[in-house]
């Protein structure tokens, strides 16, 4: 526990508006995911296909989409940064598999690989100066 408060304090002290605007622009798409997966059911059924045959694709339907659009808009605001973020994370190693198997384009791959990198990087750094994270906990 004490790890996290350090890396808190590291990252509180040495944020930047621009790392900020990244969490929410990340925030933005994987909303905007979800919402294209929650308009379009087919498509969201046709990229788990490859891994539907180990079971679990009624629950990853269920899963993907809400876990994309809460997610993003937790992140965006930046409450609960870090729980938000670690609910993608599954997804996105998830979609790397399915597109390094060579059943998408690679052109999704890279969007995969960016974004998983990206989340990563902010499960690490938290919300920012710029959060709701921030806000709450200056006001104990």
């Amino acid at each position: 526990m004490e790890n996290v408060k350090s890396l808190n304090k590291w990252a509180n002290s040495h944020t930047y508006l621009p790392v900020d605007l990244i969490r929410i622009v990340l925030g933005i798409f994987l909303f905007m995911k979800g919402i294209s997966f929650v308009t379009n059911v087919q498509y969201l059924h046709d990229l788990i296909s490859p891994i539907d045959q180990f079971g679990g694709g009624m629950f990853l339907l269920h899963y993907i989409a809400p876990a994309h659009m809460i997610g993003g808009i937790m992140i965006f605001f930046g409450l609960l940064t870090r729980w938000a973020i670690a609910a993608q994370l599954p997804i996105l190693f998830g979609a790397v598999l399915v597109n390094s198997m060579g059943h998408m384009h690679s052109e999704n791959l890279t969007v995969a690989i960016v974004v998983l990198l990206v989340c990563i990087f902010f499960l690490f750094y938290g919300g920012g100066k710029h959060s709701a994270d921030y806000y709450f906990k200056m006001q104990k």
